[in-house]
C-alpha cells in the first residue's frame, strides 16, 4: 500500500498536565514538538485542561462546572497550546492550527477540503496541529446533527474524542502509522495489572485483525479521566485505520516519538501481519 503520510500522531489531555504541580508539562511538549516535522500530522488533546488550570492560577477559582465552562476553559487553551507548541518545533517549519469538526468528516466536500489542506502541509515544509474546535461547539446542538446525520448516512463521525478525530485523519490522508500517547503504556488485559500489557493485536488479514480487536475489547474498562472514553473506545476508533494498513501504535506520552516508533518501549501494535 502506497502511503501519503509518514505519521499521524495523537496525544491526551492528561499525557500534556504535570499532575504534581497542576500545570502544562512543558518539559514533555518541548520533547513531542522537537521531533515533529513535515510528513507529520499531530492531533494535540488539552486545551480545556490547560485553559482551566490557567484561569485558576489567574483567578484564584473555578468556573462552575457546566458546558458553558468547558467552552470558555477550551477558548482559554487554544492559545496557550499553540504558543507551546509553536515555542518548541523547530524553528525552520511552519506550524499551522487546524481546529475541526464533526461536520468536517461527514461531508465529502468538506473532507476533501481538509485532506488537501493536511497534505499541502507537507509539501510547503508545514507542521499541521489539529484539535476538535470545542470552543465553538454546543453539546445539545451536536446531538442533534448526528442524530439528523444518522437518519441518512449508514456512517457518522462524531469526532468529540480526538482519539476518533486521529484516527479518522489517519484514514483521511493514509498515513503509514497512527500513533496515540496516553498516560498508560497501552492497552492491558487487566487495567489493575501492569503486566497485562497487551504488546501486539494482529491478523493475517484486515477480517481476523477487526475479529481480533473486538476480541480484546472485552477487557477494556475504564478512562484515565472523567468525560475520556478509554481503552475499548480507542480499540473500536483505531479498526478502519488498522484495517487500511496503518500500523497502530498506543503507547505512553512519557516516551518520544522515535522510542515508540523503534520498537524500543512496551506499547500495544495493532497491525495486519
Amino acid at each position: 500500500m502506497k502511503f501519503d503520510v509518514e505519521l499521524v500522531g495523537k496525544i491526551g489531555s492528561m499525557a500534556l498536565i504535570d499532575k504534581q504541580d497542576n500545570m502544562i508539562d512543558y518539559t514533555r511538549v518541548a520533547r513531542l514538538s522537537r521531533e515533529l516535522k513535515p510528513g507529520y500530522i499531530w492531533i494535540s488533546s488539552g486545551a480545556t485542561e490547560i485553559g482551566r488550570l490557567d484561569f485558576m492560577m489567574r483567578a484564584g477559582r473555578e468556573l462552575p462546572d457546566t458546558e458553558d465552562s468547558k467552552t470558555d476553559y477550551a477558548a482559554q487553551g487554544q492559545a496557550i497550546l499553540m504558543q507551546t507548541y509553536r515555542q518548541y518545533v523547530d524553528s525552520k517549519y511552519s506550524v499551522r492550527q487546524i481546529l475541526v469538526e464533526h461536520h468536517h468528516f461527514n461531508d465529502p466536500v468538506k473532507r476533501e477540503h481538509i485532506k488537501k489542506l493536511l497534505l499541502r502541509c507537507k509539501e510547503q515544509n508545514a507542521i499541521p496541529i489539529i484539535n476538535y474546535n470545542d470552543a465553538v461547539s454546543q453539546s445539545e446542538n451536536r446531538r442533534m446533527e448526528i442524530m439528523a446525520l444518522s437518519r441518512s448516512q449508514a456512517e457518522v463521525h462524531e469526532c468529540i474524542d480526538n482519539d476518533e478525530t486521529a484516527s479518522l485523519v489517519a484514514c483521511l490522508v493514509k498515513a503509514e502509522t497512527l500513533l496515540i500517547l496516553t498516560s498508560v503504556d497501552g492497552i492491558y488485559a487487566d487495567p489493575n495489572d501492569p503486566s497485562s500489557l497487551i504488546e501486539e493485536i494482529s491478523g493475517k488479514d484486515a477480517y481476523e485483525l477487526v475479529e481480533n480487536i473486538e476480541h480484546y475489547k472485552k477487557f477494556c474498562e475504564g478512562a484515565s479521566r472523567k468525560g475520556a472514553n478509554g481503552a475499548k473506545a480507542k480499540l473500536e476508533y483505531v479498526k478502519e485505520a488498522a484495517s487500511q494498513g496503518t500500523r497502530v501504535l498506543i503507547a505512553n506520552g512519557k516516551y518520544t516519538i522515535g522510542q515508540v516508533l523503534s520498537g524500543n518501549v512496551r506499547c500495544t501494535k495493532i497491525c495486519i501481519r
